[in-house]
């Protein structure tokens, strides 16, 4: 990525668009990023307000502009409507990594959003981002993460016991990463 390029790149696929995500989606993003039952892998403490919401937001854009964070959302080109952010975080381009971070809509959960977009990120970024290591760290009992990053050739690298609470229970989280030498399209 050169230091010059502010603009976060379009990637299209057959039936998504990514764009940069900006602090006018957050009336768009806030009834898919306040739901709890959305956010159950994600956080159990999802955004109340779209004021906290847009502050969330707007540490992505000062983190995009430090080049540790890449957002972006996830339009439905049928219907124009925004049903997703994916974001690679934890950024580093000295080390050439990036976690993946990713919230799709209730309403498109397991209809193939994430197999289709994955394809195109994976290809930004081993091949235009120039990463070496990407990375999935998922809640343990997050099944369909599991299996769609298993499918693109992940491989599993740890159990991490009880990171996460969630203010009754502890949730083991699963590391996952796929290397550039192992990025082998098409999947």
């Amino acid at each position: 990525m050169d230091e010059h390029d502010l603009e976060i790149p379009v990637i299209e696929t057959e039936r998504y668009r990514l764009r940069g995500l900006t602090l006018e989606d957050t009336n768009a993003i806030f009834p898919f990023m306040s739901n709890k039952e959305t956010m159950k892998y994600i956080t159990p403490h999802p955004v109340k307000t779209e004021q906290e919401l847009r502050a969330q937001l707007q540490g992505y854009v000062e983190a995009y502009k430090k080049r540790k964070l890449i957002p972006w959302v996830i339009i439905d080109k049928s219907n124009l409507a925004i049903i997703g952010v994916f974001r690679f975080h934890k950024l580093n381009l000295w080390h050439k990594k990036a976690e993946m971070g990713v919230v799709i809509h209730k309403d498109y959960q397991r209809s193939g959003v994430m197999t289709e977009v994955l394809m195109e990120i994976l290809a930004y970024g081993f091949n235009d981002l120039g990463l070496n290591r990407i990375v999935g760290d998922i809640f343990a009992d997050n099944q369909g993460s599991k299996r769609l990053l298993m499918k693109y050739g992940f491989k599993m690298e740890g159990r991490l016991r009880e990171t996460d609470f969630d203010g009754v229970h502890y949730h083991d989280t699963e590391v996952y990463a796929l290397l550039k030498s192992e990025y082998h399209p098409p999947f």
